[in-house]
C-alpha cells in the first residue's frame, strides 16, 4: 500500500533548511581518479587503443563523496575514515582539505593502501577501471581512535551515515559503538551496507541496500512492487535490530518499509541515465540530510529519490545542488547567480559528460539587442553558456564612478533569467581570468572588436585544446550611448 504523497512545500522547506543542518559521515574513504584522454591509434604491442592522456582529475570517492554530496546542499558533515601512509593518502588528504565545509579527520595506518579507483576515459566512454586497495580490518588502535572522535562529533550531528563498502572500516565493534553513541543522543543512522550480515548494524535507523544486495542477503529475487516488498519484510524479520529497509531499484524507484509499517513504493523520475557512479551516495547523503532538516523518513525517501535521478544523468561521481532538487520535485530554482567554485564544479560535470561549455563576459549594465544577439550567438556554439559579469566595484573601476546604473544583483538576475544563459558569475576582480581559469571553458566568445587583440584568458583556453571565437557585432548598440542618451 502506497502511504500518502508528499506535501511540496514541505519539501521545499526542508530543502531551504539544508545549509543549516551537520551530518557525520564514517566509512571507506577512497580516491577516484578520472585520466581522460583520446585514442589515435592501436599498440604496435598488444591489440589494444593506446591513451594519450591530456589531464587527469582527482576527487574524493566512497564515504568521502557521500560527503562531498552533504556540502553541494550547502550542509556541513564531519568526515571520518582512515587512508595510507604513501602518496595516495596524502592527495585524498589534500582534497579534502579543498572543501571548505568540510570537516575531515581521516586517520592513518601505515600498513594499509589508500584506496583508488583510477578510470581510463575517452569521449565519455569508461575503457577501463584499475583499482588499488588493502582490504582488511582496521586495527584496534584505529577504532579506538575513531571511537573517541565520534563521541566528541554525533551528540551534535542531525545524522550519522555508515557508509560500508566493505574495505575494513566499519568492522562490528566500531559499528556498535558508533550506533550506540548515536543511540544515547538519539541521532539517526543510516547505512550504506555492502555485506550480508547486517546484524553488525543493530540498533541502526535505516540500511539501503540495491535490488542486487537485498536479493543477495534475502534470496528473493525484486522484480516489481510486490517483491521488493516481500524482500523488505523478510530483510527486517531475519535483523530485528534494524529499523527500517530502503530498497534502491534503479529504473524501478525505491521501496521503503519501516518496522510495524506499509511498503512505500517511490517511482523514478524518468529521464536520461548517464552514470551510475556514485548514485547511492547521493541516495544516503539526501535522505539523511532530508531527516536532519526535519522530514520523516517518507518524505526524505521522496527527496533522495528526486536527488538519484538528476545524479545518474551526470559523468563519474557527481553531486546535486539545492537548485537542481528544487527543480527535481518540480519547484524551478530562483534566478540568481552561482559562486566561482559552483560554477567550476558545475562545468567540470558538463565536461565529465561530453559536452562543451563556453564562457564570455561583459558588464550588461543596461541589457540591450546587441547583448542579447551576442549571448544568443555564444550559446548557439556551445553546449552550455557560463557568463561572468563585472560586480558593482570592478565597474566603477572600469567605467567611473557613475556607473553602473543598475547593481549587480539586478544585471545577474536578469542575465540568469534568459534562456541561453546556463549560468551567471559575479566576479570583482577587473578581468575574468581567474574565473576562466576555475571554469576551464572550451570556448572563450569575446565580441568581433577585438579582433587583432589578446583576449584576456585565451591562453587558458588554448593550452587545453580550446579556442577563442570572436562574436559578430550588433551595429548601433551600446551601453555607453544609452546611458548618454537617458542623461540627455
Amino acid at each position: 500500500m502506497i502511504q500518502r504523497a508528499a506535501n511540496p512545500q514541505d519539501l521545499v522547506t526542508a530543502i531551504e533548511r539544508l545549509d543549516r543542518v551537520h551530518v557525520c559521515v564514517v566509512g571507506d574513504v577512497m580516491l577516484d581518479r578520472f585520466v581522460q584522454g583520446g585514442v589515435a591509434r592501436i599498440s604496435p604491442e598488444a591489440p589494444v587503443p593506446v591513451v594519450a592522456e591530456a589531464h587527469v582529475d582527482e576527487m574524493p570517492g566512497g564515504a568521502a563523496n557521500v560527503a562531498m554530496n552533504l556540502l553541494a546542499y550547502g550542509a556541513k558533515a564531519t568526515l571520518i575514515g582512515v587512508c595510507g601512509a604513501g602518496p595516495d593518502g596524502d592527495a585524498l588528504i589534500a582534497r579534502c582539505k579543498e572543501e571548505a565545509g568540510l570537516n575531515a579527520i581521516l586517520l592513518r595506518e601505515d600498513d594499509r593502501r589508500t584506496t583508488v579507483k583510477t578510470r581510463i576515459v575517452v569521449k565519455s566512454q569508461q575503457m577501463i577501471r584499475l583499482d588499488s586497495e588493502t582490504v582488511g580490518d582496521i586495527t584496534d588502535a584505529t577504532c579506538a581512535a575513531i571511537l573517541s572522535k565520534a563521541r566528541e562529533i554525533i551528540p551534535a550531528c542531525g545524522a550519522l551515515i555508515l557508509s560500508d563498502y566493505a574495505k575494513g572500516v566499519l568492522t562490528p565493534a566500531l559499528c556498535a559503538g558508533l550506533i550506540a553513541i548515536a543511540d544515547a543522543a538519539d541521532v539517526p543512522v543510516l547505512v550504506d551496507p555492502k555485506r550480508r550480515d547486517l546484524g553488525i548494524y543493530a540498533g541502526a535507523t535505516l540500511v539501503s541496500p540495491n535490488a542486487r544486495e537485498l536479493a543477495q542477503v534475502t534470496g528473493i529475487t525484486v522484480r516489481d512492487d510486490a517483491e521488493a516488498a516481500y524482500a523488505c519484510e523478510a530483510l527486517l524479520s531475519q535483523f530485528p535490530g534494524i529499523g527500517a529497509v530502503l530498497a534502491t531499484r534503479g529504473e524501478a524507484g525505491m521501496t521503503l518499509l519501516e518496522r510495524d509499517g506499509e511498503a512505500l513504493h517511490v517511482p523514478t523520475v524518468a529521464r536520461s541515465v548517464f552514470d551510475v557512479s556514485g548514485a547511492g551516495d547521493t541516495v544516503i547523503a539526501t535522505v539523511a540530510a532530508g531527516l536532519a532538516a526535519g522530514l520523516p523518513l517518507g518524505d526524505a525517501v521522496r527527496l533522495g529519490n528526486a536527488a538519484a535521478g538528476i545524479a545518474v544523468g551526470k559523468a563519474g561521481t557527481s553531486t546535486v545542488s539545492r537548485d537542481e532538487l528544487r527543480h527535481g520535485i518540480g519547484i524551478d530554482p530562483p534566478h540568481r547567480p552561482v559562486s566561482r567554485e559552483q560554477a567550476g564544479a558545475i562545468a567540470a560535470g558538463w565536461r565529465q559528460s561530453g559536452k562543451s561549455v563556453g564562457f564570455t563576459n561583459g558588464c550588461f549594465d543596461l541589457l540591450h539587442a546587441g547583448h542579447l544577439h551576442s549571448l544568443e550567438y555564444a550559446r548557439s556554439q556551445c553546449d552550455f553558456l557560463v557568463v561572468g559579469i563585472n560586480s558593482d566595484a570592478s565597474v566603477r573601476r572600469l567605467k567611473g564612478e557613475s556607473r553602473p546604473v543598475q547593481d549587480e544583483a539586478s544585471r545577474a538576475r536578469l542575465l540568469a533569467s534568459l534562456r541561453f544563459c546556463d549560468l551567471v558569475v559575479i566576479f570583482d576582480e577587473d578581468t575574468p581570468y581567474d574565473l576562466i581559469a576555475a571554469i576551464k571553458p572550451d570556448v572563450l566568445f569575446k565580441g568581433a572588436d577585438y579582433s587583432g587583440k589578446q583576449v584576456v584568458g585565451s591562453d587558458i583556453v588554448e593550452a587545453q585544446g580550446g579556442r577563442v571565437e570572436l562574436i559578430p557585432l550588433l551595429d548601433g548598440h551600446s551601453t555607453t550611448r544609452l546611458v548618454e542618451k537617458l542623461r540627455t
